[in-house]
């Protein structure tokens, strides 16, 4: 029995022996199969996040990754497949963190891109195209895609974006300018051809409708000189944008000159300009015939404008060690709030008709900010609707 019970348990012993045996060939042929599959390139059934692509080990993408890094336009690096392998800083800002592998149309909505990017890599060539977006402000990109060739055995696309904002409105604002003062130019020529055409012929022997003519031709004549004039201003300061004044003025006296040259239109008008200017020198860096310009301006388009209110306030305050600040009020019916943002912008006009019949070119407005600009000052604008408006001057 002792012999039966130990051959037994022999048995037992050298079963298990087997099993363990068994056990290290199967983990053994494992790692085989594994090794092979990294050899050939076969494809190891593990598991993976969706939409999310595996780096591949072979293909090191630190060099490119530091060179995207260098760029300020936005690029995304893509693979074939249209998936996302690296972004840069610029492109994170507009598109947000975008995982590695991630599918590029679930981060680009615009078909006009997508469609360029498949093409793209199916005809193997550079692509270009332009996408504009609306919100949350107009903004226009020439969007490129092109092979890139680099240490890769993976085929790679870089696909940029560049801002070209800035330009179209620049191309934008000039056809605007040349359009608006065609038209300004245009309608007082055609006036003035008119009032020719019929002195030479029916009116040529009516001596009243030749005094009469010949008003509203000298005042055609004036409106273009005073619109040549007001050009050749924001010429000659666009080139001096950028040039600081090297004088010294002091705003109080300069200020009353003004007010009393505007005196006579004031008085035609019924408009009252009251002065509050301190006992102490204001000075500020500036050239005293733009900042004559600048007050003129603000001053008679207060007058003119807000004529319903019969009072205009200027007051200057500051000097020294505190901020100077000029601002000037009337009492008219303001300012609509959508025309505010635009009201600087040349030939730009809350009421044509009104600034018409008020001799403005449109463009004064424009050369106060360009003024301004020079002087490292700025304009605030505050109205309301039937209570009137407050330009204000910071410098």
């Amino acid at each position: 029995m002792m012999w039966l019970a130990g051959l037994h348990l022999g048995w037992v012993s050298f079963a298990v022996l087997l099993l363990i045996i068994a056990g290290l060939l199967r983990v053994e042929r494992r790692v085989v199969e594994a090794s092979s599959a990294a050899v050939t390139g076969l494809a190891v059934p593990v598991p993976v996040q969706p939409a999310v692509e595996p780096a591949s080990a072979a293909d090191d993408l630190t060099p490119i990754a530091a060179v995207l890094g260098a760029l300020d336009a936005p690029a995304l690096l893509l693979s074939a497949r249209e998936t996302v392998k690296l972004q840069n800083r610029a492109a994170e800002s507009i598109f947000g963190p975008i995982p590695q592998g991630s599918d590029l149309a679930g981060r680009i909505r615009a078909p006009g891109i997508l469609d360029m990017v498949r093409d793209a890599i199916g005809s193997g060539q550079p692509r270009e195209t332009e996408h504009a977006e609306r919100l949350p402000s107009e903004t226009v990109y020439v969007v490129r895609i092109a092979p890139l060739a680099g240490p890769t055995t993976e085929p790679l696309w870089l696909l940029t974006f560049r801002d070209v904002s800035h330009a179209r409105r620049i191309d934008r604002m000039r056809s605007d300018f040349i359009a608006n003062a065609s038209h300004e130019l245009r309608t007082p020529l055609a006036s003035l051809r008119g009032f020719i055409e019929t002195l030479q012929g029916p009116a040529k022997n009516d001596v009243k409708a030749h005094e009469r003519f010949l008003v509203i031709m000298h005042e055609q004549a004036t409106r273009m000189s005073r619109l040549v004039d007001d050009l050749l201003s924001l010429s000659r300061l666009e080139l001096r944008s950028n040039l600081a004044p090297e004088q010294t003025v002091d705003l109080a006296p300069l200020l009353g000159h003004v007010r009393d040259s505007l005196q006579p239109l004031a008085s035609d008008l019924g408009v009252e300009i009251n002065l509050d200017l301190p006992k102490h020198p204001v000075l500020v860096p500036g050239d005293r015939d733009e900042l004559v310009e600048v007050f003129e301006n603000l001053i008679e388009n207060a007058c003119k404008y807000g004529q319903e209110g019969k009072r205009v306030d200027v007051v200057l305050s500051g000097g020294g060690d505190t901020p100077v600040e000029f601002s000037v009020t009337d009492y008219g019916p303001g300012i609509p709030p959508e025309h505010v943002p635009r009201i600087t912008e040349r030939f730009y006009r809350v009421n044509v008709e009104a600034s018409r019949s008020k001799k403005g070119t449109g463009l004064g407005l424009a050369i106060v900010k360009h003024i301004l600009t020079r002087h490292r000052a700025r304009l605030v604008v505050k109205s309301e609707v039937g209570k009137g408006t407050v330009f204000t001057v910071k410098f």
